[in-house]
């Protein structure tokens, strides 16, 4: 009898246990103002050697990230940040993400000449000095660069930002503003005279994504704005045609050489466009008929407008920026990101490395299993299901893995 008592007293306490480090024991307001301080970095090097540099330090007014779980991931991310404040030691803030460097390394190019990528990441404003930690891993996840900075919030010469350059469209507000997910369109080759067509752009991409569970399900924790930011040319610019256009991001195809892929290096002047506007997600719709997009995990996301294809290739790359899903096709097989001793962090792929976290409890209800292909290469990466919105612009929906992988995100978040 005794024993089972005992039993059942560890089985509460590890429950309990687990239930604190979901939650997180950071108190927002014991280390934040409700800011934002944007940082600005340049991430350069090539396959041989990467560097971090600090470029800008920016407050902006408002924050619009979570206020709990603050020194917890939800997934690992190719990068992390870490704020450490200055005097307890302790970790009050912590993020993931992806970069288009990062990616980038991966191609011949950066074989031989090196190249630097702006990139810019949200924490917010600490009330006293912290130290910032930049980490950036390899392929084998390993960390192939580091950077450590200390950050007085009463320096003089963070760059303030006080109220929004652009006029700001409410699309849909979350039930409760104070606990929600917060997404912000931005016009990218749009002129002045056609901001209504991107508002309603915006309205087409919106009922897109929540076409798809389990956005269809959570719809009421999303909150969205549309940022009317002009450009002074219709468009994006197309390399492989010679045709350049003046647009506000600087958007273009042929990144890496690849004709649909689109995507803006300007990610400062991305995130002028949008100082002040409640946002933390970022999708960037470009006003053009040209077949294309690009997603990059907890950066943003571009996707053109004008095609019969822009409803899936935008919920598409909204999986890769929102919810760090990788692509389930096989593209080539050249350049690979994925090896066979390294498990990828991204949640609906597998190099079966270490398989344990991913989606067992699926295959063993008869939901997914294990289909050979995906993360670009047709060999020794594995995907949950035949077919997914990650894999095609046909299938309706994403996959039992990546809906349940999307669910878990969501959860992180708002519950």
């Amino acid at each position: 009898m005794k024993t089972r008592l005992l039993l059942f007293l560890i089985v509460i306490f590890t429950n309990i246990i687990k239930v604190n480090a979901q939650q997180g024991d950071v108190c927002f307001n014991d280390y934040f103002t409700d800011n934002t301080l944007r940082l600005d970095y340049i991430f350069a090097g090539d396959t041989s050697r990467q560097l971090i540099f600090v470029d800008e330090l920016v407050k902006v007014k408002g924050w619009y990230g979570r206020r709990k779980r603050l020194e917890l991931l939800p997934y690992e991310g190719n990068g992390q940040i870490t704020l450490t404040d200055k005097a307890s030691g302790k970790t009050i803030y912590r993020h993931s993400f992806s970069t288009l460097f990062q990616e980038w390394l991966s191609s011949d190019e950066a074989k031989t000449t090196p190249k630097s990528f702006e990139n810019v990441f949200l924490v917010p404003f600490p009330k006293s000095t912290v130290d910032v930690k930049v980490e950036l891993f390899d392929f084998h996840r390993k960390v192939s660069s580091t950077l450590t900075h200390t950050i007085d919030p009463n320096d003089i010469l963070i760059r303030e930002i006080q109220r929004p350059k652009n006029p700001i469209v409410t699309l849909q507000q979350a039930d409760d503003t104070t606990n929600c997910i917060r997404i912000a369109y931005v016009a990218e080759g749009y002129k002045k005279e056609q901001m209504d067509n991107f508002i309603n752009d915006a309205k087409i991409a919106t009922e897109a994504l929540f076409e798809h569970e389990p956005f269809t399900s959570m719809r009421g924790y999303f909150n969205i704005v549309c940022v009317e930011s002009p450009s002074e040319n219709e468009g994006t610019s197309t390399p492989h045609k010679k045709d350049w256009r003046n647009t506000t991001l600087g958007s273009h195809f042929d990144t890496f050489y690849s004709n649909r892929y689109l995507t803006t290096l300007h990610l400062k002047k991305l995130h002028d466009e949008l100082a002040c506007s409640p946002y933390e997600h970022i999708i960037v719709l470009v006003n053009t008929e040209q077949y294309g997009g690009g997603g990059i995990y907890n950066s943003y996301n571009l996707s053109y407008t004008k095609g019969n294809s822009f409803r899936p290739v935008v919920v598409h790359e909204f999986g890769h920026s929102f919810g760090g899903l990788a692509d389930e096709y096989e593209y080539a097989d050249t350049d690979p990101m994925y090896f066979a001793d390294t498990e990828p962090w991204e949640p609906n792929i597998t190099t079966k490395a270490d398989f344990t976290q991913k989606w067992q409890n699926l295959i063993d209800n008869g939901k997914s299993s294990l289909i050979e292909g995906g993360g670009y290469q047709s060999k020794g990466v594995w995907r949950g299901n035949i077919d997914c919105r990650m894999r095609t612009n046909e299938h309706k929906d994403f996959c039992p893995v990546c809906q349940q992988a999307l669910q878990k995100l969501i959860d992180f978040y708002v519950k």
